[in-house]
Parts: structure tokens; sequence; C-alpha cells
């Protein structure tokens, strides 16, 4: 409302702005419409969000014109209808909600650049007419403000919705397609609204925090577009939220190569401050229905791998790095892999941290094919350091590497993924 100080002039010259614009209303509409679709792309792409986004635009002005010509606050004004519905259409389309709001702000500015021209034209004392000034910038910004809030919420509320009736229909079809169901290419991609043709790589992620968030797995969906735009992907990954801590993903690939750059980014961004405790395991880049199968049960049994071992070892762990698939396999017998575990490497599957050390020293020194020197250089130690850690790791084996050493390799490389799932407790003191 305007100050109770204000003088009958500045009340008299605001009315009377307000009134001229206000029997221009189709022009500016017309005009704002026309810069909003050409300021932001994601706004003129659909002609019938533009004609929508008109409606929305003429409620909206005149509605803060009215607040102006009859000194109504403008937050007890009611929304727009057509403003209303804009929101949730731009919802439904996945525009994103910062293109919503940067067009109300144009909006302002650009209804705010008219009431000062047309304020020009309209004799009054130069008192009245920065008076009148303050007044179309706070009752333009206090209304503003105030749909803003209303239109993101509606939008969100929607968004939410709308993504919740989606993913569960994706979801159904995707699960028919994993467990087998007979799908050509055509309509399993029709089914999953992903393009399978391409080459692409499954993904499981989730969060290692026992007190998640409740929008991890909108973060987790999120963070999966942002690795489809870290190696510039031309077609949008799938991702379904399994349940508020896990997200299944498969990513588009342009060519085998890209999947080391992706696992590369999502190592870096994994461990950014805003994350929160992101894993992820991943497939390897496949093509086609049985493709799409193959990478994500692979993810799968990487993910497994990873989840036995929480908080250790790299948050990125790929199906394809070295002793991941012959985890995977040993993991579905876990009694049984922990009792050959302690049998082939004897005390040396003691979990403490002597051993630890002679474990690792020996699978490294077995995958540089014994060689001390690159094994130092690996490990950052000098030759003789790792030379008396094989000694006396062979000591504590009870016998020479050399001895059955596709199962001591074997051995040891679960015992680095697995930890404490497969390794004997320290005899008490």
């Amino acid at each position: 409302m305007l100050d109770a100080r204000t003088d009958a002039g500045t009340r008299g010259h605001v009315v009377e702005v307000a009134a001229s614009l206000n029997e221009r209303i189709a022009e500016v509409t017309r005009e704002m419409k026309f810069l909003l679709s050409s300021e932001i792309e994601e706004l003129g792409a659909d002609a019938k969000l533009v004609e929508l986004m008109g409606a929305s635009i003429e409620g909206n002005v005149e509605n803060i014109l009215h607040a102006l010509r009859h000194d109504i606050s403008g937050s007890r004004i009611e929304p727009p209808s057509a403003a209303i519905e804009y929101a949730r259409r731009l919802a439904q389309r996945g525009v994103p909600v910062n293109a919503l709001v940067r067009a109300y702000r144009l909006g302002q500015q650009f209804l705010l650049e008219l009431m000062f021209e047309e304020s020009e034209r309209v004799p009054a004392s130069e008192q009245a007419r920065s008076e009148a000034y303050a007044q179309f910038v706070r009752v333009t910004f206090t209304y503003i403000d105030w749909i803003s809030q209303r239109v993101v919420s509606t939008y969100e509320e929607e968004r939410e919705a709308w993504l919740s009736a989606q993913n569960s229909s994706r979801v159904l079809r995707v699960e028919e397609l994993l467990a087998g169901a007979d799908f050509d290419v055509d309509s399993a991609e029709t089914a999953t609204g992903f393009r399978l043709r391409q080459l692409h790589v499954g993904m499981v992620l989730w969060g290692d925090d026992p007190h998640p968030a409740q929008d991890l797995g909108q973060r987790l969906t999120r963070f999966v577009r942002g690795l489809a735009s870290s190696i510039s992907s031309d077609h949008p990954p799938l991702a379904l939220e399994r349940d508020r801590t896990t997200v299944w993903a498969w990513l588009p690939l342009h060519d085998p190569s890209e999947l080391e750059l992706m696992a590369e980014a999502a190592r870096h961004n994994a461990l950014h401050p805003g994350e929160p405790g992101v894993r992820i395991a991943l497939g390897t880049a496949q093509q086609g229905v049985e493709g799409f199968r193959r990478t994500h049960q692979e993810a799968l049994e990487a993910h497994r791998v990873s989840a036995l071992h929480r908080g250790a070892g790299d948050r990125v762990l790929a199906y394809a790095d070295p002793g991941v698939g012959l985890t995977a396999l040993l993991t579905r017998d876990l009694a049984e892999t922990r009792t050959w575990v302690q049998r082939v490497l004897g005390p040396l599957a003691t979990d403490d941290e002597a051993n630890r050390r002679h474990r690792e020293t020996l699978r490294m020194f077995l995958a540089n094919e014994r060689s001390f020197t690159a094994t130092a250089e690996e490990m950052c130690m000098h030759k003789n350091s790792i030379k008396y850690r094989v000694a006396s790791a062979q000591r504590v084996l009870g016998r020479s590497i050399a001895v059955e050493r596709q199962s001591v390799e074997a051995a040891l490389t679960v015992c680095h993924f697995l930890g404490p799932t497969v390794l004997a407790e320290p005899a008490p003191h």
C-alpha cells in the first residue's frame, strides 16, 4: 500500500500511469512474451507453451496494475490461474525451474521500464514522479517476490508428482526388460525412453551416509545427469530411483574410451564436499537389449563387492577393474570363500595392520610380475623395503608364493576388496 504520507499528486500520478498501461495490456503482453521466449531458450520451443505464457503474463501484469491503481498489497491478490497452470506445464515438460524464475525477473525489469517511460509522458512534478518511481519498484518487487514463491512451489509439487508417476511406469518397463521380457529394440526403447542402439554403461549409485537426506535419490539422479554432461553425451541418461538412497542408471557413450573419462569424472565429483558420500559401481560398455541387461548385471556385481566393505577403497568401482569380476563371483558364497581364503593364506589372512601391509605388498608384487623395482615405484617405497616385506610375508604364509601362485594371488585380491568380511579375527592377547 502507499505510504500514508504520500501526497495526492503522487497518488494521482501512480494511478494515471497504471491506467494508461492497462489500456495497452494486449500490446504489453505481446512484447513481453516475445522478449521472454527470445531471451530464455527453454521457454520458446513449444508454441502451446508460448501461448500459455502469454496468458500468464497478461494475468500477472493486470494484477500489478490493479494493485497500483487501487492501492492493494500485491500479496493479497489471487495468483492468475494461467500462471499456476503454466508452472505445472513447465514442470511436466522438464523445463528447469530457474528458467521460470528468470522469466519473472526479466518480466519485472521490462514492466518497470515501461512504467518509467509512461511516467515521463504523464505530466507531474519531479517530486511526485520520483515518489511514484519508488512506488512502482516497491509494488512490483513485492508482487514478483510473492508470485515467484507461489509458482515455484507449484512447479516443485507438480514435478515431484509427475516424476513419481513417470518413474513408476518406467521402473516397471525396465524391470520387465531386465527380467528377460521379449522386447525388440524399438519396443524396448519406447518402454524405457532410452536409446539402446547406442553404446552405454550401467551404473549403480548409492550413498553411504547412515542418515541420508530425504532428497538423496534426486541428488544422485542429478549426479548422473552431471556425468552425462561431463562427456558431452548426445542423448540423456536413464536414471531410476530404486529407493531413497539408491539409483540405477544407464549412461550413453560415444565410444568405449569414454568409459574411463566418465569414471574419472565420477571419482572427482563423488569426493566433492557438496555430495552425500556418493559411491558408484560401473558395468562395462555394451550395446542393444542384451547389452543393457549385461552391463546392469555387471554394475550390480561391482556394487555387491563395494558394499561388502563399506568405507574402504575407491568410491568408484568398475566391474572391469582387475580382480572385481573374480571377487564378485566369490561373493555368491561368502562362507565358503572365507574358508578358502584362510586356507590358502593361513596366518596372512588375519585382520590386523601388520598382515594387511604384508598382503598388500604381496598383491602389488604379483601384479607387477614379481618386479621389486616396479612394485617399489608403484608403492612409493625403496626397493629394499619391498624385498624385506615380501620375504617377511612369505614367512608368515609359510611357503614361497610360487606355490599355488594363482590361488594366492586370487585370495589376496579378494582380501583387498572384501577386507574383514573374509579375514580371521586376531587372536586375543
